[in-house]
């Protein structure tokens, strides 16, 4: 069955930069819009960034647009989040998912069919 792993969380200062990676097994990468979520205590799930399928279309959640930026290597299976001026508001466990033939009309938890166990991103003031 196909996973999808997340690395490259931590503590950060605000202002400061992280780079996040997610790696999904699928042999059929391609075809997955790819999004990265987060959720904070006591808040449910928010959409963050997504990537579509074909790599044509971004969409960011506003509080990050501008700040952060989807990217995906079909050949190394992998989509990255790179996540600047950060701010402790950001803190928070990271996810990323899969959606085939996803099309990032929004951020659409629901038709995420494939998730990682996540990877936790603080940001101290």
């Amino acid at each position: 069955q196909a996973q999808v792993v997340e690395s490259g969380g931590g503590l950060v200062q605000a202002g400061g930069s992280l780079r996040l990676s997610c790696t999904f097994s699928e042999s059929n990468f391609e075809d997955y819009a790819m999004g990265w979520f987060r959720r904070t205590p006591g808040k449910e799930r928010e959409g963050v960034a997504c990537i579509s399928y074909n790599g044509a279309t971004t969409y960011y959640e506003d509080s990050v647009n501008g700040r952060f930026t989807i990217s995906r290597d079909n050949a190394k299976r992998t989509a990255d989040l790179q996540m600047n001026a950060l701010k402790p508001e950001d803190t928070a466990m990271y996810y990323c998912a899969a959606d085939l033939w996803g099309k990032c009309i929004g951020i659409p938890e629901g038709d995420f069919g494939w998730w990682g166990q996540g990877t936790q991103v603080t940001v101290s003031s």
